[in-house]
């Protein structure tokens, strides 16, 4: 009777350990997003230059900038409209900055370089064009 008992509440566990793991696994996820999240806040800062995109748990898509950020929540202001719509953190599913392209020091950087490549191309093959001439 005794080992009958055990067999079938070992059976039990087994069969519902997957269901206690997904839970758990769905809880890290979104603890990560909202520490993601948290963290993209913090390092966008608050203002019209702190434009961001935020998809929340609800595929709700938010476009604007953070207008206030807080411990819980941030304040997200549509740019056009001026509508503002405090996010908890623990809602957002994604977060994104936007406008983070190259700056213009880079820039300069790359164009830099394909001048002095081109030039020093042109040297390296300007006596197969000259014909001693040069």
């Amino acid at each position: 009777m005794l080992k009958r008992m055990f067999v079938v509440i070992a059976a039990a566990v087994m069969l519902t350990a997957p269901f206690g793991l997904q839970t758990t696994r769905a809880q890290i996820a979104n603890d990560a997003a909202a520490e993601k999240a948290r963290a993209g806040v913090m390092k966008a800062g608050t203002g019209r230059k702190a434009r961001v995109e935020v998809r929340l748990r609800d595929e709700t898509k938010l476009k604007g900038y953070v207008s206030e950020a807080g411990a819980d929540s941030f304040t997200v202001t549509d740019a056009k409209t001026g509508a503002a719509r405090a996010v908890a953190y623990t809602d957002v599913a994604e977060f994104k900055r936007q406008g983070g392209g190259l700056s213009p020091t880079t820039k300069a950087l790359i164009w830099g370089g394909v001048a002095a490549g081109a030039a020093v191309t042109l040297y390296a093959v300007r006596g197969a064009f000259c014909d001693g001439m040069c």
